[in-house]
């Protein structure tokens, strides 16, 4: 007979309520944050010298310390969770980046300058109270049963909340109650910084037409032909190796007298009101499709066939939604939800944060040169500024993209409440308004959500917790997944038409 104490106390003796939170975290550290700095690696102001041809201004490698604190005198040390609390101060480590500016392609200056301080999360590999054992956790004036998982703002612990969403880049076709359409697919590509929607839908003359960003209303198969897969023979075989569809023939022929990839994008520019010169208008119209068409495939020219060859799976599955020969996507079963952690709800702040901090760089620098002097780097950056920000959004809770009680003061009044605070899960939708699918127990939530805890009144079904048991996984590194999926002997599609059309 199985002992189900033993196996619950090995259980918690080698993993955590909170370990979701604090891996999230971990990997915001060490995966998110990097890449967020390469997302602006290169920054070039307008305004720059009358003698100087080219000027850039170059992040590189960021790192962060252990918190520590930097007292009246100036002098700095290490500072541990229960003096924050009893001082009233932020438990936070500095972030250092490597500047370096260049100047007519030669490098000027280089140097590692603190551009901000992150609040810390309370036993993740950044904070002091990291794997110390139970003995020294005491001498530290902590509780060894305490999780961890929350960050101390001004002396006040708090707690980033999860948030539920729909998957982004992923293809998810739904009905309409109004327009001119029945059925339409919808995704969200997401790419760093950009959170694209991008909707396909059938109109009643029979052609699908394709809407995002600037592109509103485009023939689906003239954006097909724009990216470079101009043979109707492609593209039937991109939608389908093995059947023909009718529905795809009709939208060839409207599309017919569009021969070329030029072709394809000149019009689209048109359609999408470009007024300039043809050669401009061209190269316009293929940034933006470059930029935000699927910007999670790629934003290079290079990507363009990996785009083609998506955007012919989803019109299948549209075109075999609208048969009846597949259901349409359940919007509330969980495999179409993704929740953000931590990590991701901080990633999104510092995100939008470093945009703000190069701004003010870049104002403050443009300023300088136009009084005739050439500024060094160092002086122009505000390290308080980055910190004020996200000091600022962890202690009210309103977040980037105007979203609101994200941080909350956590509820200490026993430990099981101080748990389900931690555990908690909220939906992005309107408390006052119905929506009663969503706040429905679904049979995906059984062993992810708890069944019970949620609250009676308007926001009930919207505020969840998670199982006890409950872990969160993050997201997969999509070069490994291609590795994995190449070692079993998956070839591209894409790749393979490539080669045959030399």
């Amino acid at each position: 007979m199985v002992n189900y104490e033993i196996l619950m106390r090995k259980y918690f003796d080698e993993q955590s309520f909170i370990k979701s939170d604090i891996e999230s975290f971990n990997n915001f550290v060490e995966q998110e944050l990097p890449k967020i700095i390469d997302e602006n690696r290169e920054i070039e102001p307008t305004i720059i010298p009358a003698n100087v041809e080219e000027f850039k201004i170059k992040f590189d490698r960021i790192r962060i310390t252990k918190p520590e604190m930097t007292e009246a005198d100036g002098s700095r040390r290490k500072i541990f969770p229960i003096e924050a609390r009893l001082r009233k101060i932020t438990y936070a480590a500095p972030m250092f980046i490597t500047v370096s500016a260049h100047i007519n392609g030669a490098q000027r200056e280089s140097f590692e300058t603190q551009i901000g301080n992150l609040p810390i999360m309370l036993k993740s590999r950044q904070c002091h109270l990291y794997k110390l054992p139970r003995e020294e956790l005491i001498q530290q004036g902590e509780d060894p049963d305490d999780p961890g998982g929350y960050f101390i703002i001004n002396g006040t612990e708090k707690v980033l909340v999860k948030v539920e969403d729909l998957a982004s880049n992923k293809f998810i076709t739904d009905t309409e109650s109004t327009g001119p359409s029945k059925f339409v697919g919808k995704l969200f590509s997401e790419y760093g910084s950009y959170k694209i929607p991008h909707t396909m839908e059938r109109l009643r003359d029979g052609i699908f037409y394709l809407t995002f960003t600037r592109v509103r209303r485009i023939p689906i198969i003239v954006v097909i032909k724009s990216l470079g897969l101009t043979k109707d023979e492609d593209i039937m075989r991109f939608v389908s190796a093995d059947r023909e569809f009718d529905e795809i023939i009709v939208n060839m022929l409207e599309a017919a007298e569009i021969k070329t990839e030029e072709e394809a994008v000149d019009y689209i520019a048109k359609r999408s009101g470009i007024t300039q010169s043809k050669e401009i208008r061209i190269e316009r119209m293929r940034e933006i499709l470059d930029k935000y068409l699927l910007p999670h495939l790629g934003t290079l020219p290079r990507d363009r066939m990996v785009k083609a060859y998506n955007l012919c799976k989803m019109l299948k599955k549209l075109i075999l939604t609208i048969r009846g020969e597949l259901e349409i996507d359940d919007k509330d079963n969980y495999a179409n939800k993704r929740l953000k952690l931590s990590g991701d709800l901080l990633a999104d702040l510092v995100r939008v944060n470093i945009k703000v901090l190069i701004g003010d760089l870049l104002y403050n620098f443009q300023r300088i040169v136009k009084r005739g002097k050439f500024p060094t780097i160092k002086v122009i950056i505000r390290e308080k500024l980055l910190t004020s920000r996200i000091y600022s959004s962890m202690a009210t809770g309103s977040w980037a993209g105007g979203r609101k009680g994200i941080s909350q003061r956590m509820q200490r009044l026993n430990f099981l409440e101080t748990i389900s605070h931690l555990q908690r899960v909220v939906s992005p939708l309107s408390a006052t308004q119905e929506n009663f699918e969503a706040r429905e127990l679904h049979c995906t939530h059984l062993g992810r959500l708890c069944p019970i805890e949620t609250p009676e009144g308007t926001n009930i079904g919207l505020k969840k917790n998670l199982a006890l048991l409950a872990t969160v996984s993050q997201d997969s590194q999509e070069e490994e997944l291609i590795k994995a999926l190449r070692g079993f002997g998956v070839k591209s599609t894409t790749k393979i038409i490539e080669a045959k059309n030399g």
